[in-house]
């Protein structure tokens, strides 16, 4: 069974010119994945507040300090947060103040 086009050519050709390229969907859902673990969401929200160490984040938000580490390693790598050392305490923080826009329109549109 064939099925015929619904969209006229000029809407697919529009629609593919502006599909991104795969490498910007890839860094995109990298993205997205780094952000879609709860403990790695809460640490997120914390540091848009205030730039903290593990020990206190770890205090605040009552986790694991392993646990946390772990999971800022992981924003790390995601280019997300960063780190300043300050004499032997390591502060993390936002690297751009752009992701709690990100933040705040899932949390709209969740309506939440």
């Amino acid at each position: 069974m064939h099925m015929d086009n619904i969209i006229d050519k000029d809407t697919e050709n529009t629609v593919a010119h502006f599909i991104p390229r795969n490498a910007t969907l890839t860094a995109l859902a990298e993205f997205f994945s780094a952000c879609s673990d709860a403990t790695r969401a809460k640490i997120i929200c914390a540091l848009s507040i205030s730039e903290m160490c593990v020990s206190d984040l770890s205090r605040v938000l009552k986790l694991n300090q392993t646990t946390c580490s772990h999971q800022l390693r992981l924003l790390r790598a995601a280019d997300i947060v960063q780190q300043r050392r300050d004499g032997k305490i390591i502060y993390y923080s936002l690297k751009n103040r752009k992701i709690e826009d990100v933040l705040l329109a899932g949390v709209d549109f969740l309506g939440l």
